[in-house]
């Protein structure tokens, strides 16, 4: 399917891998120009090699205000339509295992830095009366994950920005969706595996199968089926899907909403 977004640019954090990768792939193979943010500029560097020119690259920790600031600055330059959001949980524990420690430095790995790269977007896409927001969280805001309460916790509050923002800039062109993976091959599930394991008093290898065959679908989603989705979502032919929470999770969730 053609997108129709050739030569747009879209802000993609988390690039070098998982989703943030499939989905500037996808971007990148339907002719347009992405703007990645990773930490490493090793992976960075490989990734931009196979990409050239269709990816400018800038390594940080997003984060931070200080590379916040940068990478709005520079999708403002480059006169973006629209951006994936996205960047790893914190460690995978139970609510009795946590400290007060663990809960702040949630806040500022899941919520705060998300707030400020939108408030540095927002007068961007305002002016321009365009613009595509599409935060990448977890399916755990449908239903709780075990070992994840800092990851559901903070992430609800993102779904929370997330609505209202839909309804106070509706009338803008601008909208905000969220997609909410469950189990999917990436780094992120195999530390979640490990702290099962641990629990359990098995080795990964034995708590992954079981993981496994405990989904409805017996395997595990893929980043590339997630960014074929994301790319649609920001797209021109999204443009009537607004404040919406797309779990994709193998029929893992059992709720009727």
């Amino acid at each position: 399917m053609d997108l129709n977004l050739n030569n747009k640019t879209f802000l993609v954090s988390g690039v070098s891998s998982g989703f943030g990768k499939a989905t500037a792939e996808h971007l990148i193979q339907e002719g347009a120009h992405v703007i990645g943010v990773a930490r490493t500029q090793s992976k960075l560097d490989e990734f931009a090699s196979k990409y050239r020119d269709k990816l400018t690259s800038i390594c940080g920790d997003i984060s931070q205000s200080e590379t916040v600031q940068k990478v709005a600055k520079l999708c403002i330059e480059k006169d973006i339509a629209g951006a994936f959001i996205n960047a790893g949980g914190p460690p995978a524990k139970l609510f009795e295992e946590t400290e007060l420690e663990d809960w702040d430095n949630a806040y500022k790995n899941l919520l705060r830095w998300k707030v400020e790269l939108t408030q540095a977007l927002l007068p961007h896409f305002k002016a321009k009366q365009y613009g595509r927001i599409v935060y990448l969280e977890s399916a755990s805001v449908k239903q709780p994950i075990e070992n994840l309460v800092l990851s559901t916790s903070l992430r609800l509050s993102v779904v929370g920005m997330m609505k209202t923002l839909s309804q106070e800039l509706a009338g803008h062109g601008i909208t905000f969706n969220m997609i909410a993976p469950g189990s999917h091959a990436t780094p992120a599930i195999d530390r979640l595996i490990q702290k099962s394991a641990e629990q359990q008093g098995v080795d990964f290898k034995d708590a992954k199968s079981a993981f496994i065959d405990k989904q409805p679908s017996k395997k595990m989603g893929t980043p590339e089926g997630l960014g074929s989705l994301a790319a649609w979502l920001l797209s021109d032919y999204s443009e009537f899907v607004n404040g919406q929470v797309y779990a994709i999770e193998g029929g893992t969730v059992k709720g009727t909403l």
